[in-house]
């Protein structure tokens, strides 16, 4: 049902996109593979807001069964563009059923009234991919007007299921906003986590970390395991993401989960970006440069940290299905909200995080060219803090890199100081998914071993350009994830980030430090 792969080769995303429009009937499009939105009614914390569907309705279902049979799972939550006032709560449903709403209150016992909830319905038919038909029901309620730095306990439901009878009160979940000031908070990252042993077992580190919020970089289910952006490209499976959001319940329904979109996220089958499924399955905050295009591109703020998300696949030399696609204003809009957040007197931190690695000597992807030609020197200019990665399936970070050079080695325990060093960028691929290789020995906390040089490769336009580096300062090579601790300071002393690399068995592998002086 694809485009022949002949074809596909020379085509973008959008590209594969229109030939098959063009191929089927109007009929034969919407039943394969086009996102299918039934709209029931906007939700939000104060009455008269509205929330809005991803994309253009197309098939909605209008049968249900009896809601006292179905339990919603998969919860999952998102700031909004204030963490201190918005958080959005998600979930999935196994079939269709009438009326999803959200209650949410101060206590378990003081639940609101029902607010309507907006369901987004995504069809995959039968022959695109390994399964048959397949119905998926992604429910979301946008909360606006919370108050900062409070939790709030919600339960989500729908006729026939109210998460406020007394025998379903062991459902709730809770949330926390942002808090109004500057205050010392953890956050956690990793990439590449698919659905796996190794992901639950990191998912249950993760959660005893107790972080603010989650990042994650990219490759979020693998629900496309192929990764081209190709309408062609062989087992795609929807139903990965049914066992995905059941997998991350337990952290995501009480730790906002914010991802940005790698190049297994780009499902070329549902929209000319590739973003259509993403859509239906996250509502992210929307202050982005181009909602149509870069549905995975925003910013926000917490407590005195920025955190940045960026869509590498636009420029993406090694995997160019949506190189291109914003026509450079992702790059202008980076630099404005870096030049933004450098300025603000309540931001000390800009964390950055996006998929495709500047700096990575894996033997399978390694580096992008196109990161480092587009982005790095932007991070140079306005002397970003931390730059998290995926993409390469293992933990690896630098020395403190300035001008593709290492302006100062970075030893396990060291602290580094942008503000006249450089920057620091971790590879924390090792969520889940098979793990790569190093061509170099491994390196981490323990296990020391340094080397002078690594032969590695960094993707340009045209193919593979093989460099020897010096940057690669810690090498380890099993499942893991990254903690940042942020500590604030007084005006002139030094605030910092300690960044932690934590296995799956719990143990440190690495740790180190970012200092600067606060505003």
């Amino acid at each position: 049902m694809g485009v022949p792969e002949r074809l596909a080769e020379r085509m973008s995303m959008a590209e594969q996109h229109e030939y098959l429009r063009a191929r089927f009937s109007r009929r034969t499009m919407i039943r394969g593979g086009a996102v299918t939105l039934g709209a029931v009614t906007g939700g939000a914390f104060v009455p008269g807001a509205t929330a809005q569907a991803a994309v253009p309705s197309g098939r909605s279902s209008t049968e249900t069964v009896d809601g006292a049979h179905v339990a919603p799972f998969g919860r999952h939550l998102a700031y909004g563009t204030d963490p201190r006032t918005e958080m959005t709560v998600s979930w999935q449903l196994p079939v269709a059923v009438k009326k999803p709403f959200i209650r949410i209150g101060a206590h378990p016992w003081d639940l609101s009234r029902k607010i309507d909830a907006e369901v987004r319905t995504l069809f995959t038919p039968a022959g695109v991919g390994a399964s048959g038909n397949h119905t998926q029901y992604y429910v979301h309620a946008k909360l606006t007007h919370l108050r900062p730095g409070r939790t709030y306990y919600y339960g989500v439901g729908h006729q026939g299921f109210d998460p406020a009878e007394p025998h379903l009160l062991g459902t709730l979940g809770t949330f926390t906003t942002a808090p109004a000031h500057k205050a010392p908070f953890t956050f956690t990252a990793f990439g590449d986590e698919g659905v796996s042993y190794h992901a639950l077992a990191n998912n249950s580190l993760l959660l005893g970390q107790n972080p603010a919020f989650h990042l994650h970089a990219g490759d979020i289910a693998y629900g496309d395991p192929t990764g081209q952006g190709r309408t062609d490209d062989t087992g795609f499976d929807s139903r990965v993401w049914d066992q995905f959001l059941a997998q991350t319940e337990s952290v995501a329904k009480s730790v906002p989960w914010m991802p940005a979109y790698g190049n297994h996220d780009m499902e070329a089958w549902y929209s000319p970006n590739g973003y259509g499924g993403e859509e239906a399955r996250w509502t992210l905050p929307d202050n982005g440069p181009d909602k149509k295009n870069l549905p995975g591109v925003y910013s926000f703020a917490y407590g005195n940290t920025a955190v940045i998300s960026l869509d590498a696949n636009d420029i993406s030399f090694e995997i160019p299905a949506n190189l291109g696609i914003s026509g450079g204003t992702q790059t202008k809009w980076l630099e404005a909200q870096l030049k933004k957040y450098r300025a603000s007197r309540d931001i000390d931190f800009i964390v950055v995080f996006f998929h495709h690695c500047a700096y990575c000597t894996s033997t399978s992807h390694a580096s992008e060219g196109g990161v480092r030609q587009e982005w790095v020197p932007l991070f140079e200019k306005y002397t970003v803090d931390l730059v998290i990665n995926g993409h390469n399936h293992q933990y690896e970070r630098t020395d403190v890199i300035k001008g593709d050079k290492v302006t100062r080695k970075l030893p396990i325990g060291g602290t580094a100081y942008p503000e006249t060093d450089g920057v620091v960028y971790v590879t924390a691929g090792a969520a889940g998914r098979s793990l790569y290789a190093f061509s170099a020995p491994l390196s981490y906390e323990g296990n020391e071993h340094d080397v002078d040089s690594v032969s590695s490769f960094v993707n340009v336009k045209g193919g593979k350009q093989n460099e020897t580096v010096t940057w690669s300062r810690v090498r380890y090579l099993d499942y893991s994830f990254l903690r940042v601790d942020v500590t604030p300071a007084p005006k002139g002393h030094l605030a910092t980030l300690t960044v932690r690399g934590i296995a799956e068995t719990g143990d440190q592998v690495d740790h180190f430090t970012v200092a600067r002086r606060a505003k």
